[in-house]
């Protein structure tokens, strides 16, 4: 399997919903590795590094979240590979 990273930034109603906490979990489940971040724009900033398909499934839920999260809009572009010691969020 390939590995790879990918940067989302996501926008709707993600801040103060648990967003990033939720998306730390999806990716921990997922064994990705990364970060999640509040953006000054009411945007969520993500990470995701590691196996395709795993990274694949997050960015896909990414426009779900957690249930009180309501997604707009998830821009997605290819990163740089990292490997990070652990999903943080901020």
């Amino acid at each position: 399997m390939s590995k790879q990273c990918i940067k989302a930034w996501v926008s709707g109603k993600v801040q103060g919903v648990w967003y990033r906490r939720a998306t730390q979990e999806q990716a921990l489940q997922h064994g990705l590795t990364g970060y999640a971040k509040n953006l000054p724009d009411g945007r969520v900033e993500v990470l995701l590094c590691g196996e395709e398909e795993a990274v694949r499934a997050v960015t896909q839920w990414l426009w779900q979240g957690p249930p009180a999260a309501r997604v707009s809009q998830v821009s997605l572009e290819e990163a740089a590979p990292r490997d990070p010691d652990a999903f943080i969020t901020l």
